[in-house]
């Protein structure tokens, strides 16, 4: 079988989520180290965007694109439940992190301390001040969510925990939103849970611009 290759800057948490996946399910791959729009991304994905994929003649370019591919093409435990409610919700969510979560807690929130743009490289305080009333009722969905089983979809980790443990581990980065976070009833401990799980550990992120490790 030809190699696999995940392609895209470690500290991205959609490249984060796709290494998880193949750590889970027990995958051999090469990581290869790559930027938005550079000639290794912009050879996979139509839009220049991270992670790309890479297997033999197959290329992929977004993160639960290629999980599927990953999911189905080799063995080992999926991440989706073979239940039809169970995968349906786990679908859900992960819909909801990558539409809803994602877009306020790292691309406007995050981003506006480590890309700020500002002339000086300060934190653009006014991205970040819109930011948090939008994320105050999305930390008390997700608190509740975990609060019945420990994970936000039946009693196991699924893939919709693989996208939202990235996001919540660079959340617990930043002052306002670690705050956010430790104010919660459940998340705190999820959080830790999962950074303690073997998938997690092996494909943590170095380091990320600007920002200190958990």
């Amino acid at each position: 079988m030809p190699e696999l290759q995940i392609i895209g800057g470690p500290a991205s948490n959609f490249v984060w989520v796709t290494r998880i996946v193949c750590a889970e399910k027990g995958v051999p791959y090469t990581h290869i180290s790559a930027m938005p729009h550079t000639p290794e991304i912009d050879a996979v994905h139509p839009l220049g965007k991270i992670p790309g994929m890479r297997h033999g003649e197959v290329t992929l370019g977004e993160s639960r694109a290629i999980c599927r591919y990953i999911d189905q093409v080799f063995h080992g435990p999926s991440l989706v439940p073979t239940d039809a409610a169970a995968g349906a919700k786990t679908e859900q969510w992960v819909s909801i992190i990558c539409t809803a979560i994602d877009p306020i807690m790292l691309r406007q929130y995050l981003a506006s301390y480590i890309f700020p743009g500002t002339p000086d490289g300060s934190p653009d305080r006014t991205r970040i001040d819109a930011a948090l009333p939008k994320m105050e009722p999305q930390f008390a969905l997700l608190d509740r969510t975990v609060a019945k089983t420990g994970y936000l979809v039946g009693e196991t980790f699924t893939l919709a925990d693989a996208y939202l443990t990235p996001i919540l581990y660079y959340m617990g980065t930043r002052p306002e939103s670690s705050a956010m976070l430790n104010k919660c009833a459940s998340l705190p401990a999820y959080l830790d849970r999962n950074m303690t799980r073997l998938s997690v550990r092996e494909t943590k992120p170095q380091s990320l611009p600007g920002t200190a490790r958990r």
